[in-house]
């Protein structure tokens, strides 16, 4: 069975070969149910996350080889004999939650399901010809949602996620930093609320686009140099009371809460490197401005509302480019120059057009 796995840490940009990462296919023996409330799912498509490049650099600590890919989407092969419960048989149309938190711990039981101590029992690769998991993991995918969205269910849950932590109001104004796929997501989810003045900062011109057509009202080319004025313009002096940032950039990090109104929530909803550690002002962060800062861990109780949401979302601009699970070197290069705001995994070819 064919498999995606990362066997050398690295920036996969480094100029140095020799110090370069890298993802290749290795061929592994085929997942079997042996759990009887598991689901085999012969697998269509594995999305890149912009936490799969981190996985490659090492970031996460994890030994060599590391099998790679959560992002996923695929058919129903085979059923467990106790996997009854959401009446799924083989041949439908699935994506799912690469983790599932077992409802038993201290976390499950406090409504703190993304610490679960064992969310990670029944975690299985996706960028992988045949993937195994627990059927609470899984959901159909609506008859309208082509399987190539389908794997955009993990993020669109994480966008879900954002707009849970933003606890928006009708008629906020709205910043998302970061027009990668959660961000143009979230920015289409925070205008489902009635957000205003929703602003998408972002120096991709191509992105920036995309971003009004999607819509945002503005958009800021953060390279142009400090656009806390243009940022504050677009407000009226008063700043954004909500502001997500979700490019990962160290910059843009600390620069959001100069643009966020008093009183006003930051979520930090990228993942950031190891050794970055932002300078914050106590006095005019907490004191002066009474800014509330918080951030996003996985996706809880979201996968439900995320599916129902899937056939509302324009979804086309993240699936559009994809390569066959041979060419995934080919494919994480594409990830990252940045020219698509998402890059697929096709697992099997024969799912390709379903």
């Amino acid at each position: 069975m064919k498999t995606v796995f990362c066997t050398k840490n690295g920036d996969l940009r480094d100029p140095d070969e020799s110090k370069r990462g890298k993802v290749e296919v290795m061929d592994v023996d085929e997942r079997q149910i042996v759990h009887d409330e598991t689901v085999k799912i012969k697998t269509a498509y594995c999305a890149i996350c912009g936490s799969d490049p981190h996985t490659v650099e090492g970031i996460f600590g994890r030994p060599l080889p590391i099998a790679m890919g959560h992002e996923v989407s695929g058919v129903v092969v085979e059923v467990g004999k106790k996997a009854t419960k959401k009446g799924l048989k083989p041949g439908d149309r699935v994506a799912g939650n690469f983790l599932r938190p077992c409802g038993t711990c201290d976390y499950c039981r406090n409504k703190k399901e993304q610490f679960c101590a064992f969310k990670g029992e029944f975690q299985c690769p996706g960028m992988s010809e045949y993937v195994v998991w627990h059927e609470s993991q899984l959901y159909k995918l609506p008859d309208n949602v082509s399987l190539r969205e389908g794997c955009m269910l993990e993020p669109v849950s994480v966008a879900t996620r954002i707009a849970d932590k933003t606890k928006i109001e009708i008629g906020d104004k709205v910043a998302i930093s970061g027009g990668g796929p959660i961000g143009m997501l979230t920015l289409q989810l925070m205008n489902m609320y009635g957000a205003t003045s929703l602003t998408l900062i972002e120096p991709i011109a191509a992105r920036r686009e995309l971003a009004m057509s999607l819509g945002a009202l503005h958009t800021i080319d953060p390279l142009k140099g400090d656009y806390t004025k243009e940022a504050l313009d677009i407000t009226g002096g008063l700043g954004f009371e909500v502001v997500i940032e979700a490019s990962g950039a160290r910059s843009a990090a600390a620069a959001v809460p100069k643009i966020t109104a008093k009183g006003g929530l930051i979520v930090y909803a990228a993942m950031y490197p190891n050794d970055f550690e932002m300078p914050l002002s106590p006095i005019d962060i907490f004191y002066r401005n009474e800014l509330t800062m918080t951030g996003v861990l996985l996706s809880p109780y979201t996968f439900p509302r995320a599916v129902a949401l899937l056939p509302r979302l324009n979804l086309k601009p993240f699936v559009e480019k994809y390569y066959y699970i041979d060419d995934c070197a080919e494919a994480f290069d594409t990830h990252m120059g940045g020219e698509y705001p998402k890059v697929l995994i096709l697992c099997n070819k024969d799912l390709e057009n379903q």
